[in-house]
C-alpha cells in the first residue's frame, strides 16, 4: 500500500511514528521528510563522499526503524533521529579515519552565511576568500566543536534539540558553543587564517 503524500504532510512526526508502528508503509513518510535533511547533516559533519554519506544515511534509517519501538514519544522525533545520524556518522568517520582514508572536509557555502554572522564577521568581506577560510578553520577544529557549530549555525537547532541530539545538559551545550566559537577564532589566528572582524 502506498501512502499518499498529502496524508504524510497532514501528520506530525508523532502521528507518523504511531502509524508506522502499526503499518510499515508510514515509515516512508518519515523517510521522505528527513532524507535530505539528514544527508546534508551527514555531509557537513564528515568528509564523506556523497555515495559514502548515502550509505551512512541508509544505516541511520535502518537503525531508526529497528529501534522505533524504543522511541520515547514524549520527545521530539527530529532530535532522536538526528542523534542516531550523529552517532552513526561519527562512528563510521572514526572507522574511516583509523584506516587513513580521511581527507579535508568539503563544507557547503551555507556555512559562510550562518556561522560568520554569529562570529561578527564583516559582511562586505570577499565572499569566496571568507568561505574558504571558514572551511579551513572548521577542518582544524576538534570534532566536538565542529559538530556543535554545525548543529547550531547550519542545522539551526535550538539548545534543547542540540541537548537531545548530543545527550548533554543544556548548560553544557551553551558552554560548548561558546568555547567552539572561541576555538574557531583562536584556530584562525593561530593558523594565520584571516577574517575581517567588525
Amino acid at each position: 500500500m502506498e501512502i499518499p503524500s498529502s496524508e504524510c504532510q497532514d501528520k506530525d512526526d508523532r502521528e507518523l511514528v504511531q502509524k508506522a508502528l502499526r503499518e510499515i508503509e508510514y515509515f516512508t513518510c518519515l523517510y521522505d521528510r528527513y532524507e535530505q535533511k539528514l544527508l546534508r547533516y551527514i555531509l557537513r559533519i564528515s568528509a564523506f563522499s556523497l555515495a559514502e554519506a548515502e550509505e551512512v544515511l541508509q544505516e541511520v534509517f535502518i537503525k531508526s526503524w529497528r529501534n522505533l519501538n524504543d522511541f520515547d514519544q514524549r520527545l521530539k522525533f527530529s532530535s532522536w533521529i538526528y542523534r542516531i545520524a550523529h552517532n552513526t556518522t561519527i562512528s563510521e568517520w572514526k572507522k574511516k579515519k583509523s584506516f587513513g582514508k580521511d581527507r579535508e572536509q568539503d563544507m557547503d557555502e551555507e556555512l559562510f552565511y550562518n556561522l560568520p554572522s554569529a562570529l561578527n564577521l564583516e559582511e562586505e568581506a570577499d565572499r569566496h576568500s571568507q568561505i574558504e577560510n571558514v572551511r579551513k578553520v572548521i577542518n582544524l577544529l576538534p570534532e566536538n566543536y565542529r559538530g556543535i557549530l554545525i548543529l547550531k549555525f547550519l542545522e539551526e537547532k535550538d539548545y534543547n534539540e542540540i541537548s537531545d541530539i548530543l545527550k548533554m545538559p543544556i548548560g553544557t551545550v551553551a558552554t560548548r558553543i561558546n568555547r567552539a566559537k572561541k576555538a574557531f577564532i583562536n584556530t584562525a589566528q593561530r593558523n594565520n587564517i584571516s577574517f575581517t572582524l567588525l
